[in-house]
């Protein structure tokens, strides 16, 4: 007898798979709309190029002539794309540009370029522009040419010193050793941050000078005169003055200088096994007699410590717009504005808000006030000491250079009283939302003599991530540290289906990295985050908010590794939805040389049913879901037993499956069917003998050999080309005996 199966929408992850009759379980690279499964739409890659760093953040907007622009900010450069192109519009600290002269050495043999510029300022993988090389008269002894530095972008590799740093070539030097004559212009970045959220070490952390336990000191015997290799002709060994003392068993260290060397023996008073530069220093000459401290026990002020409890927040932006202003914020930094409407305006680069705050945790345009408002800021403003992460300032209207406060002007302050620090704040339809660690509150513009009213209105409630958090329809949706919320003038704590399935599994010391993103189109909100085993964001969980109802919230995952996106903006401005993937893997982007931060792809959604990256064949986009086990009751008609199943039922027959009656709507391509078997929860599931079944738009039925008390439904894809969409699936079924 053919029994229709019907399926509530939504994944149910909080049961066992038994335990959930009638619903689905899992699934990748699917979505709900109006109650049934159906392939997610395709995502075609934006441009030629990949952009430098991991994409912290997104925003679209349109300047008067009805350009659209999308600023993505990396954790090194801020972009604009427009019109198919990227455009670097990254401030710079030195914006005419510092002269140095006869600055580039080299060494045979080495990638390695170490640049004298005295009082840089350079971080380790903060980004440095060369400009005209026309004064750089001659590079000798080397097999770079002044061709290789003009007007490029590189990624410092290390710091040797406040006055020298290193970047790294493409090819090794051929020659003796570069010389230069002449001068050279560069242009430092400003410094966004990491591109993962990492543990903090050394200054800060461990104590100042290290500790003193084990620090035994002697002195070298013989110098050491490269940067590879000991002293006395050696190139694993170095001979000290005495090594009693010294520990001689495992890996072990000693500091020389800022030069900390591994070694692994001791043979008389030789360190064998050496390793140079060791603990992130860098290698560098010693002269005869220098000191030698032992400091396998111990970690120096400067030098990376064993653990840690403190974590440093990755390269964020919070980018906003003010007409055809582009404002942008570095996470606990400087703030910027980029005309959208000045002439040959990607030409330009962003500049610094003068009058602004210097370190602020997030920022955003109030609107329609357009006040200029930061959160987690100074008290004083230009002294970065001062930064009070409760704090918030805001612009008088109209003018994002005025924040002191007068009886003339509307700018102002405030300081939020629950919480340790302001993580995030969304504009809303009729408020700014700002969440502290521990709670919600709510700012109104009023106008008059107060400006902004603020008000609590939730607690232990607070935010887990910056960007963890949206507005949709007037209700402000977010995640928390133990559980999904909503505020629709009251607060909800709300109900999930998935809840456990990515608490449980959630990498909370990469918190800020999680990204919230609507996509109205289909009426979904969506969690990227990362999980347990992971440094970037791996995973998805979306809300249909259309969708579900009080009674019956529709949740679903995806863990496809195609899909993951470090950031999110939906259609407004350009008609889809976009979003960015993040590869943290070594690959040289198309405009920083010696990149090692990976590099970031940007997405346009909802466009095809296949991924299509820039120059390459579209790909398949993989797609599957699978149903809890369904089981029989045979049903009794008047004392007699029938042969007519109860899809809801206990287990206590066996069923036998002796066709499947598929019903796609629109769909494109094969589908793959697949019946999995058990007789009990605890067996593994067996797959039917004569599956899986593929299925193109045409087949009407599946001849299958099934026999179980319970069977689950899977149903997929694997090739491009394909979509689907479920319908009513039947299963011609009758009832067995019970063994």
């Amino acid at each position: 007898m053919l029994q229709k199966l019907g399926f509530l929408p939504g994944f149910n992850k909080q049961v066992t798979s038994t335990g959930a009759e009638s619903q689905w379980i899992d699934g990748e690279n699917v979505r709900f709309r109006y109650g049934t499964p159906e392939k997610i739409g395709g995502w075609n890659q934006l441009g030629q190029d990949k952009l430098t760093g991991a994409a912290r953040g997104l925003h679209h907007f349109v300047n008067k002539s009805s350009t659209k622009f999308a600023a993505i900010g990396t954790n090194r450069i801020l972009y604009v794309y427009s019109g198919g192109v990227y455009y670097d519009i990254h401030p710079l600290v030195n914006p005419s540009g510092t002269a140095i002269t006869s600055a580039f050495s080299t060494t045979n043999g080495s990638p390695t370029v170490t640049i004298t510029a005295n009082s840089n300022g350079f971080q380790a993988g903060d980004i440095v522009l060369f400009g005209d090389t026309s004064t750089f008269s001659s590079i000798t002894n080397s097999n770079f040419t002044a061709a290789d530095f003009a007007d490029k972008k590189f990624m410092v590799t290390s710091i040797v010193d406040t006055n020298n740093f290193t970047i790294t070539m493409p090819s090794n030097e051929t020659g003796s050793g570069a010389t230069t004559s002449g001068g050279i212009t560069y242009y430092r970045y400003y410094h966004v941050g990491p591109a993962e959220q990492i543990g903090a070490f050394g200054w800060g952390i461990a104590l100042w000078g290290g500790t003193i336990l084990g620090a035994i000191t002697t002195t070298l015997n013989g110098a050491i005169t490269g940067t590879t290799g000991g002293n006395n002709s050696s190139s694993t060994e170095i001979t000290l003055t005495s090594t009693t003392g010294f520990p001689s068993t495992g890996t072990n260290h000693v500091t020389i200088g800022t030069e900390e060397i591994s070694y692994t023996g001791i043979t008389g008073n030789k360190l064998t096994g050496i390793g140079r530069g060791a603990r992130g220093s860098t290698a560098t000459t010693h002269s005869n007699g220098a000191t030698v401290t032992n400091s396998s026990s111990f970690t120096g002020w400067g030098s990376p410590a064993a653990n840690t409890d403190k974590v440093t927040d990755p390269g964020l932006w919070s980018l906003d717009n003010l007409g055809s202003t582009l404002i942008a914020l570095i996470h606990n930094g400087e703030c910027f504005q980029w005309d959208g409407d000045a002439a040959n305006a990607t030409a330009t680069r962003a500049t610094i808000i003068t009058g602004a705050p210097t370190a602020s945790r997030d920022m955003l345009v109030s609107t329609p006030d357009r006040h200029l408002v930061f959160f987690g800021t100074e008290t004083t403003i230009g002294d970065k000491t001062t930064q009070d992460d409760m704090f918030i300032r805001f612009s008088s209207q109209e003018n994002i250079n005025d924040y002191t406060p007068t009886s003339t002007n509307s700018a102002g302050t405030q300081r939020l009283a629950d919480g340790s620090r302001i993580i995030g704040a969304k504009l809303g339809r009729n408020a700014i939302y700002i969440w502290s660690d521990t709670s919600l509150f709510t700012m109104r513009f009023v106008g008059g003599d107060f400006i902004f009213a603020f008000e609590q209105v939730g607690t232990n409630c607070g935010l887990i991530g910056m960007n963890a958090a949206v507005e949709v329809d007037g209700a402000a949706y977010w995640m928390s540290e133990n559980g999904f919320f909503r505020y629709t003038g009251k607060l909800e704590s709300m109900d999930c289906l998935v809840e456990d399935y990515v608490y449980d599994d959630l990498n909370t010391t990469s918190n800020m990295l999680i990204y919230c993103g609507i996509n109205n189109l289909f009426g979904e909100i969506t969690w990227f985050y990362p999980t347990s085993t992971s440094n970037v964001v791996n995973r998805a969980v979306s809300y249909s908010y259309l969708d579900s109802t009080a009674k019956r919230p529709i949740w679903f995952t995806n863990a496809s590794s195609l899909f993951p996106r470090t950031t999110w903006e939906d259609s407004s401005v350009f008609g889809l939805p976009h979003g960015t993937q993040y590869d943290a893997s070594v690959d040289t982007s198309f405009d920083v040389t010696g990149n090692t931060d990976g590099t970031t792809i940007y997405f346009e959604h909802e466009t095809g049913v296949n991924q299509q990256l820039a120059a390459t064949t579209a790909t398949a986009i993989p797609a599957n879901i699978t149903s809890g086990d369904y089981d029989i009751t045979q049903k009794v008609i008047r004392g007699a037993a029938t042969n007519l199943g109860d899809l809801r039922g206990d287990g206590e027959n066996i069923m036998r499956v002796s066709r499947i009656i598929p019903d796609f709507i629109a769909q494109q391509g094969d589908a793959i069917i697949q019946l999995d078997l058990r007789n009990y929860p605890n067996n593994a599931a067996a797959s039917s003998s004569l599956g899986p079944f593929t299925v193109s738009s045409t087949t009407t039925k599946v001849d299958t050999r099934a026999r179980a008390r319970a069977i689950a439904l899977t149903i997929s894809n694997t090739a491009v080309d394909t979509n689907w969409k479920l319908g009513t699936f039947r299963l011609d079924i009758q009832t067995g005996g019970r063994r």
